[in-house]
């Protein structure tokens, strides 16, 4: 939208100073109040500007409220428009469309599934503190480590296995 071109980036700035402040001052519109424009956009060729807007509600009442200020800003479309046109000085004025903004809502939503996860890392971290491997620390072998299987110990090893094991080594070098 205004992202390309730099003066639809201007224009979409100053609908937005003049959208916010007639909201605020010239619209004496009880279905407007708590009323934020929180975004501009303005097409490149300056036809369209899509306003962004998000209103602070009471709990509970966030859809009627939402819907009587969408019908108020749509009554107050032509109003704005005009003035608009003479504070910008633009030959055409652009068309106004008045679009609420969800973002701020899905913020909220990501923000309480970010404490949410924060929590459970916290408590994974205090059972991790705490938890011990189910075998050795390290189950595997290392080189520096003397393998057991090379050890003889004492016990598999009597003097008749010995005696065995010289007659063998001395057979087979005889031959």
């Amino acid at each position: 939208m205004a992202g390309t071109n730099p003066r639809a980036a201007r224009i979409a700035a100053l609908i937005q100073r003049v959208v916010a402040s007639s909201i605020e001052r010239e619209l004496h519109d009880k279905r407007l109040t708590n009323i934020t424009v929180t975004e501009v956009r303005v097409t490149n060729d300056l036809q369209i500007a899509k306003i962004y807007w998000t209103q602070l509600g009471h709990e509970g009442k966030e859809a009627g409220e939402r819907k009587r200020a969408q019908q108020a800003l749509d009554q107050a479309k032509g109003h704005l428009r005009s003035l608009v046109g003479h504070k910008a000085g633009l030959r055409l004025t652009p068309q106004l469309q008045f679009v609420f903004d969800e973002v701020p809502g899905e913020a909220h939503e990501i923000e309480d599934i970010l404490a949410l996860a924060r929590k459970r890392d916290e408590e994974l971290a205090k059972a991790r503190a705490t938890a011990q491997y189910a075998g050795d620390a390290d189950p595997y072998k290392h080189d520096d480590e003397p393998d057991e299987s090379d050890d003889i110990e004492d016990d598999d090893f009597d003097d008749d296995d010995a005696a065995d094991f010289e007659d063998d080594s001395l057979t087979s070098t005889e031959e």
